[in-house]
């Protein structure tokens, strides 16, 4: 328990459930707040929620460094009414602490209860993603807009948002290539509804006009709010708030104090004057890009399997061809083909915490549907790519009870299987009501072989369809998450000759290096970095036969 002598009153409370980091001016105290961890998400409380009083919604973004943890504490010490007479601070979140390498969440929520009769007259929930562009990968990055979705759709999550705060620092000459991607990934994840309340919160200011910062912004494209000069909507923070004041300071803090209450008072004032953003169309994002992925994941393990079959048919018809004068005879031969066929590979799985990680599978069709799957969804049942009981992933749609969730994958590899023709004709047999002869058994597989094509084709196309449908909802159409099955598309599109489909995603795909070149690097260069998922990537890029032996 903390000194609580010489405080005034009116944190006495919250002070006897607050430790002491360091006595002096301001007298600095960390909080203690309720600790509740449900899935990998987590929730940090301080206060007791009232029904009858407003909330305001507040989402953050920002890499470590940027003063995103200085600037949670300066909202909750606004709402507790401290002042700069008041000689005391208190943290709500441990500066210098990296969250975004926690193990346990990739989202913390801050809930702000008790003190609306101090200033702002609401109570406030702050939602911090960490995560964005840290060192574990791309696929971690797709994993933190799924944390988000979470939040979202949780029995008692978030409903609606007031703001999404933009945080960098008011200097920023440029967005860093991470920065970059970060914000892109979060403007990927909303609706178009979502643009007028996002605004950049600048921190580390000095109090003058951050034009570094909005040339920045400017340059890299951000879709967000405008003011009356038609500059991005921005606030100004300055972090020296806990400095220790000596007296030769005194009257630089005092001024940055007052440069960091401006800000928030205006910033306040713009959560109280705009209306909050109903999350209904980004759960619609969210659920459209996670369904996106898993779909053309999985189109691209049925495209190969297809490529893989009608290759095997190939090899059946030159063998055909070949043997024409040994079945005038009617001689046997022999044929040796590459045979597809599917097994299930183990994968990382099982419970980590409260959540449960895994992939969801089809046992009907055999195919993967959602890997990496989602943590908080304990069965098939209960995964995202789920929509009125159906899977909207797998060949045959098929009902949430023909799926599992398990620590294994469907893969396609390939085998030697010789074959003699009265195997080959038997085998066709079992689906012709007539029997099959060596006269017509070419015929029947070159029928075959342009069901494949056409099999192909369809997925294809569905894959397209998935890709061009977000330029209806997102907020941000040239998103980096779609960038990435760009190239793939492009290559199949072209295999068939249609222009017309190419040409289209030629241009969605320059806009994207147009708009975000910076990001685009940055993306590329982690996969780089990154073996596993490099070698996943280039999975589709190479031949079948290559493909099978990686």
């Amino acid at each position: 328990m903390a000194n609580i002598t010489n405080i005034s009153s009116k944190y006495r409370e919250l002070v006897s459930r607050s430790t002491l980091v360091s006595g002096g001016r301001p007298n600095i105290y960390q909080l203690k707040p309720k600790k509740e961890e449900f899935g990998t998400l987590t929730r940090m409380t301080v206060g007791e929620t009232n029904g009858n009083r407003p909330n305001k919604t507040i989402l953050l973004v920002g890499e470590t460094g940027t003063g995103k943890s200085a600037l949670i504490n300066a909202l909750f010490n606004h709402s507790m009414g401290v002042t700069w007479e008041d000689e005391v601070w208190f943290e709500l979140v441990e500066e210098g602490s990296n969250q975004s390498t926690s193990q346990t969440s990739d989202v913390i929520v801050y809930q702000i209860f008790g003190y609306e009769d101090k200033a702002p007259p609401y109570s406030l929930t702050v939602i911090d993603t960490p995560g964005y562009g840290d060192t574990r990968g791309i696929e971690r990055d797709v994993i933190i807009g799924e944390r988000l979705l979470d939040v979202f759709r949780a029995q008692d999550g978030v409903r609606s948002i007031n703001a999404v705060g933009l945080v960098l620092k008011s200097s920023e000459c440029r967005l860093s290539d991470r920065l970059s991607y970060t914000f892109n990934s979060i403007m990927s994840l909303f609706g178009k509804d979502m643009k007028e309340n996002i605004v950049a919160l600048l921190t580390y200011s000095d109090g003058g006009p951050p034009k570094n910062a909005l040339n920045a912004l400017e340059a890299a494209k951000i879709k967000c709010a405008r003011n009356k000069k038609n500059q991005p909507t921005y606030f100004l923070f300055n972090n020296q708030q806990k400095m220790e004041r000596t007296e030769e300071d005194e009257l630089v803090l005092k001024f940055a104090w007052e440069i960091n209450k401006r800000g928030i008072d205006q910033f306040t004032a713009f959560l109280e004057k705009t209306p909050p953003q109903e999350l209904e169309e980004t759960v619609n994002v969210l659920n459209e890009r996670i369904r996106l992925t898993a779909c053309i994941q999985n189109l691209q393990d049925r495209i190969l399997l297809m490529e893989l079959k009608k290759k095997e048919i190939q090899q059946k018809k030159e063998a055909v061809k070949q043997f024409e004068d040994e079945t005038k005879k009617n001689e046997s031969y022999e044929v040796t083909v590459d045979q597809p066929y599917k097994v299930k590979e183990n994968i990382p799985g099982g419970w980590v915490f409260f959540a449960y990680s895994g992939a969801t599978c089809c046992k009907s069709c055999e195919e993967t549907c959602h890997y990496p799957g989602c943590t908080v969804a304990w069965s098939a049942k209960h995964c995202v790519v789920m929509k009125e009981g159906h899977c909207t992933v797998c060949s045959g749609k098929c009902p949430a009870s023909s799926h599992v969730k398990d620590n294994w994958q469907y893969i396609v590899k390939t085998r030697k299987l010789t074959q003699t023709n009265t195997q080959m004709k038997e085998e066709y047999e079992k689906n012709k009501s007539a029997k099959v002869t060596e006269s017509n058994l070419l015929q029947i597989l070159e029928d075959e072989e342009r069901r494949m094509i056409e099999v192909k084709r369809q997925l294809e196309d569905e894959a397209y369809k998935y890709v061009v449908n977000l330029e209806q909802i997102a907020l941000n159409v040239d998103s980096l998450s779609t960038y990435v099955h760009y190239d793939f598309l492009i290559e199949k599109m072209s295999e068939r000759g249609d222009q017309e489909k190419v040409q289209k995603l030629e241009k969605m795909k320059r806009q994207v290096e147009e708009g975000n070149k910076s990001a685009v690097d940055y993306v590329w260069g982690k996969m780089k970095r990154f073996t596993p998922f490099r070698k996943k990537w280039q999975e589709y890029w190479t031949s079948p036969e290559e493909r099978c032996r990686m």
